[in-house]
């Protein structure tokens, strides 16, 4: 038993040495959601305390980013959470991507998919209310339909 906490103890702390890249991509002002999208300030705030930390160039590392494996871990949700949706990069997406993107936020809002649950644990602030879960629906859906009008000729 206690061969076995000294190699686990020891495991611990050789992973350490192993620590995740906290650079976050140059900022792209142009190119992000909230600005191009006029955003009003309230739901900018929510987007950004609920939704920007994995889905944007503008990660804030928690203390736990420092300690592996959590910091792994987290490390992959930003990863996949850029690669799935990125607000920073919005405008790169062509508009019917656009509008695909955003039928995915109001279905994963609305069925309360998104923000993760394991992200509260660290993230309470960024627990949504059914107002703000209905305020972001129908934000994403108004900004869907606007897109959609855009592309008709």
């Amino acid at each position: 038993m206690k061969k076995a906490i000294v190699v686990i103890l020891v495991a611990f702390i050789l992973i350490q040495f192993f620590p995740i890249d906290k650079t976050n991509p140059p900022p792209t002002p142009g190119m992000d959601f909230l600005r191009i999208k006029k955003t009003s300030p309230e739901i900018a705030k929510i987007i950004t305390t609920s939704c920007y930390d994995c889905h944007s160039n503008e990660s804030k590392y928690p203390w736990y980013a420092d300690i592996a494996p959590s910091s792994w871990l987290l490390k992959n949700h930003i990863t996949e959470g850029r690669k799935h949706f990125n607000f920073s990069t919005f405008a790169m997406y062509e508009p019917k991507r656009q509008v695909h993107k955003l039928e995915e936020c109001i279905k994963m809002v609305e069925k309360e998919e998104m923000p993760l649950d394991s992200y509260f644990l660290g993230h309470q602030d960024a627990k949504l209310t059914t107002e703000q879960r209905q305020e972001l629906v129908n934000y994403f859906k108004k900004v869907k339909e606007e897109t959609e009008r855009s592309m008709v000729f």
